[in-house]
């Protein structure tokens, strides 16, 4: 065992199992550090001896199970984008965890935490499906406890997302350009013109957006299994992108590969190799000036409803929306009860004027008395 201070707290650090544990007593007395340093040892065999799994499995790192896990997700599926977007979170925030610490507590925890971030419940339960999935024996035993504990699924509201109508498109659009934020307009258009979601806006490069190709990528490969989905850029998100680069260039002198869209930054962006880490303050303002009701993700919703209204296929819209299967595409891709009013009305007026162009032909060629 080696104690050890660092800013005036004790730390410890030992092997188990051939993997360094290094972690803080969080105190400033050399006797709770070596107390906490045992009762550390003893909850790491514990956790060993509770589930009959590979030594080696137990003691890794949950963010090198992630990734190894989506590998061959990618090998196993058509499209890995919701996992890879799931399990994203998943590692951000218990990618550091050794896989014998994840418990009950902690998936409780990850919960708690995903609703502090705003994350729909629905999003939240597949994540943790995820997770419990990954961990194998431990997760089939921590999901039925908490299944019994009916802990195990967020409530989820049987809500249909809202698409913004034209008006307020307009509106949230003008209001958008008029924001403080640098990151709100071009943000929007991301959203609102590709489909984009938060965690993908967020952490875009300018090596995914190609200007001159009018085109940019989402997501980026962790295998030779893919290479993300490649989306056309329109009109409306190719200016506004343009128009950003410009200022980004005034701002930070330069366009790198592995510089975000969205630098980090209060009150004005100022580190372009760290992402923003929310929109909520400038999205909220825009919507308040818009004088318009909605979340952030309405925005993309509002996007592939337009394109199941224009007639996309199925596969033009997954491609762009990056949908795991067709469920979660009719759940986003339902018909605005005005637009199903207005096609059945459509149908009716034209076989009303096909009667009375066909009653009209037969009066013409009927013999006059």
């Amino acid at each position: 065992m080696a104690l050890f201070k660092r800013g005036g707290v004790w730390w410890y650090k030992f092997y188990f199992a051939g993997q360094p544990i290094r972690e803080s007593s969080k105190s400033t007395s050399k006797t709770v550090a070596k107390n906490a340093e045992q009762q550390r040892r003893r909850e790491l065999e514990t956790g060993f001896h509770n589930i009959r799994e590979v030594r080696q499995h137990r003691i890794r790192y949950l963010r090198d199970v992630v990734d190894e896990y989506l590998i061959g997700y990618k090998l196993r599926y058509r499209s890995a984008t919701f996992a890879t977007y799931a399990l994203g979170h998943v590692s951000r925030i218990l990618g550091a965890e050794l896989i014998v610490d994840i418990d009950e507590a902690a998936v409780l925890k990850y919960q708690e935490d995903r609703l502090r971030e705003q994350a729909a419940p629905k999003s939240i339960n597949e994540e943790v499906r995820f997770l419990l999935k990954m961990l194998g024996d431990s997760g089939e035993v921590i999901r039925a406890h908490l299944r019994k504990k009916k802990q195990l699924k967020l409530a989820v509201r049987k809500r249909i997302g809202k698409a913004f109508d034209a008006e307020e498109t307009q509106s949230l659009t003008e209001k958008a350009k008029l924001s403080r934020s640098p990151h709100m307009f071009p943000a929007f258009m991301l959203a609102r013109n590709a489909g984009l979601r938060d965690t993908e806006i967020k952490t875009l490069t300018w090596g995914q957006v190609k200007l001159k190709a009018g085109t940019l990528q989402v997501g980026k490969a962790k295998s030779d299994a893919g290479e993300g989905r490649i989306i056309p850029l329109n009109s409306e998100l190719h200016e506004a992108l343009v128009n950003h680069s410009e200022w980004y260039r005034e701002r930070f002198g330069a366009l790198q590969d592995d510089w975000y869209l969205f630098p980090f930054g209060r009150p004005m962006p100022s580190d372009p190799t760290r992402h923003i880490t929310s929109f909520k303050t400038a999205w909220k303002t825009t919507r308040k000036n818009a004088k318009v009701t909605g979340r952030w993700h309405d925005n993309r919703h509002t996007l592939i409803t337009e394109l199941a209204e224009s007639g996309a296929g199925d596969e033009t819209i997954m491609e762009i929306a990056g949908h795991v299967d067709r469920q979660m595409l009719r759940h986003y891709s339902h018909i605005r009860m005005k637009a199903k009013r207005e096609a059945l009305e459509a149908v009716a007026v034209k076989r009303r004027s096909s009667s009375r162009l066909s009653a009209t032909s037969q009066q013409d060629a009927s013999p006059s008395q």
